[in-house]
């Protein structure tokens, strides 16, 4: 397979459920975000919605970069229709990683997650930031996997911690 196709390093032909099935797991990030949402573990201000939410408009254009991937898979890497996609996925990536950074500076301030869960969405965030630089080299993978790391992180502290403990209060209490 030439390097200058979009495919590469697979076939035209092995692009698609190749495509396909990273569409097929943007998607659970998607839905794994929108878990992270509802925990509420980011706190209940604007930062935290509004990272949460960039986030997942980055994620689905992951996925949408994804499908759009597949009628390209034979154009050289400087074609219009694949420079397209690869803009597609740099603004993908580029929300997400705001995104995850404004939420995971947000979740660590709320302190409503316990230990490493509290650390979770900010270390993906930073990831995303380190694919970003790793885009154009060999080490792109390795950006994709810190990723993939990160994800599993905030998974794993949605499905261990779903109900993150209260705001804590400065201990003044007004009882009426």
């Amino acid at each position: 397979m030439p390097t200058d196709r979009w495919s590469y390093p697979w076939s035209s032909d092995a692009l698609v459920p190749v495509s396909l099935l990273y569409a097929v797991l943007h998607a659970f990030v998607f839905v794994g975000l929108l878990g992270f949402a509802r925990t509420g573990g980011a706190g209940g201000g604007r930062g935290g919605r509004t990272g949460i939410g960039v986030a997942m408009v980055g994620t689905a254009l992951l996925l949408a970069a994804e499908l759009a991937s597949i009628p390209v898979a034979d154009q050289r890497v400087d074609d219009t229709g694949a420079g397209l996609v690869g803009a597609l996925f740099g603004v993908g990536t580029l929300l997400s990683a705001v995104g995850l950074l404004a939420a995971g500076v947000a979740t660590a301030g709320a302190a409503r997650w316990d230990g490493w869960r509290r650390f979770a969405p900010l270390a993906t965030g930073i990831a995303l930031m380190v694919l970003l630089v790793l885009v154009m080299t060999p080490a792109l993978a390795a950006g994709v996997a810190l990723y993939g790391i990160g994800l599993t992180a905030i998974g794993v502290a949605v499905s261990t911690q779903p109900a993150p403990a209260p705001v804590r209060s400065s201990g003044l209490a007004i009882q009426v």
